[in-house]
């Protein structure tokens, strides 16, 4: 949610962002803010004038009394009644127009930042630098759940009977790989001097509301039936929403967590042959981090995130890129954002495998996350990054590190956290 005197004072810098993010159904939105931003200024500038009159009126009452002027003061009195009932009924007429303009401004997009590529959609978003050369070897790179299943390391016919579709069981060696990517991803973090954390894995509507857009929500997130309760989409919402209405000391800035959680979207299975692996499914667990910073540091902290996953990736023997997000690619909260983009040697081509965002004071003006400084408090910076989520890195990681045998070369970085195993065999 970005600050109202942005609308009050450029309302143009405020449209021509929207038209930059090709939303101009929302146009309409800023002129309607501002109009009732206004009538709510004005209503309570009548509300300050009849509060002072009040109290001026009050403080005669008493004079009155001691002259033994009482019809005088009983006057007074009823004058002061009728003020009251007034000011009751501006503080109702404010409260609705209050709203109005808060619903209208969850809906108006963050202003990116100007070094955000101008585009429609997805379609449009600009590579920006390749880390590891993409290798495609001269030998076939089965499908990941062919080369899971020969693995025997999942189990989908039995997660449609236990759960439905775009579920599964990952079973041995597969299951221990899976985990060992988070661990070592957890590690890795903790030794870059984040702070580990385990999150709750349902939040309440209003930390939902605080965190990503409501269309966003609609798409993603499943709502425990009865309950004022979501499972998360992402550990982001949760480790977020930790600094709800907090005003943070200066000296604990910046607030640096990495954190671990299961992850759970209405995310349903592509057509065809992507349906039957791992790549869109329900549920997947992801080592996340989080950055709480000032404004100013933020742009800092972004580069720096996003690099950290690179780092791991080149870790795991994995090509990456960085891949740019344009306008109409950006969620409304974000002021930047980039996809990093693993290498698939099968279909020659990347594909995500997590995303870092900038989100500026958007998320914490939603959420009321402070600090206070020399002229009063003023809302922080928030950031996320994806570490690792699986079942996608794990399918980076088979498919780079399949061999011409059919066995699945373990990366040195995370030899240990599989009983020093430097393969995985067909059985």
């Amino acid at each position: 949610m970005i600050d109202i005197k942005l609308i009050r004072e450029n309302k143009e810098l405020v449209k021509a962002n929207i038209k930059k993010k090709f939303q101009d159904e929302k146009l309409p939105l800023v002129d309607e803010v501002f109009e009732l931003d206004k009538k709510a200024r004005e209503i309570q500038t009548k509300k300050d004038a009849l509060i002072a009159d009040k109290k001026k009126k009050s403080n005669e009452i008493g004079a009155l009394m001691v002259s033994k002027k009482i019809d005088e003061a009983n006057k007074i009195k009823d004058e002061i009644a009728l003020m009251s009932k007034e000011i009751e009924k501006l503080d109702e007429e404010q409260v609705k127009l209050t709203e109005e303009v808060r619903n209208k401004m969850l809906v108006i997009p963050n202003i990116i930042d100007e070094s955000v590529p101008i585009g429609r959609d997805d379609t449009e978003n600009v590579e920006v630098e390749r880390f590891g050369e993409p290798v495609v070897p001269n030998y076939e790179i089965p499908y990941h759940a062919d080369i899971i299943n020969r693995l025997n390391g999942m189990d989908k016919e039995a997660a449609g009977r236990t759960s439905g579709e775009g579920f599964y069981y990952l079973i041995g060696d597969i299951a221990r790989l899976h985990e060992a990517m988070l661990a070592c991803a957890r590690d890795f973090m903790i030794e870059h001097g984040f702070t580990y954390a385990i999150p709750p894995f349902m939040i309440r509507s209003d930390v939902v509301n605080g965190v990503m857009s409501f269309s966003e929500m609609e798409a993603m997130m499943y709502k425990i039936e009865g309950e004022d309760l979501y499972l998360i989409g992402t550990s982001e919402h949760s480790m977020i929403g930790k600094f709800k209405n907090q005003i943070i000391k200066k000296e604990e800035l910046p607030i640096n967590m990495t954190s671990y959680s299961p992850c759970f979207r209405k995310e349903g299975g592509s057509h065809g042959l992507e349906e039957r692996g791992l790549y869109r499914v329900h549920q997947f667990e992801k080592q996340e981090m989080i950055v709480i910073c000032e404004p100013e540091d933020s742009m800092d902290w972004y580069e720096k995130m996003w690099k950290l996953t690179v780092e791991l990736f080149r870790k795991f023997d994995i090509p990456v890129r960085q891949l740019e997000c344009c306008s109409g690619d950006l969620a409304d909260l974000k002021v930047k954002s980039c996809d990093i983009e693993a290498w698939s040697p099968r279909q020659q081509k990347y594909f995500e495998i997590g995303s870092c965002s900038n989100l500026s004071d958007a998320q914490a003006r939603r959420l009321g996350i402070r600090t206070k400084g020399e002229n009063g408090t003023y809302y922080l910076h928030t950031l996320n990054n994806t570490v690792v989520a699986t079942p996608r890195g794990l399918i980076a990681l088979i498919e780079n590190n399949y061999q011409e045998d059919g066995s699945i070369k373990i990366p040195e970085i995370l030899r240990p956290y599989m009983g020093g195993k430097e393969k995985i065999w067909v059985k």
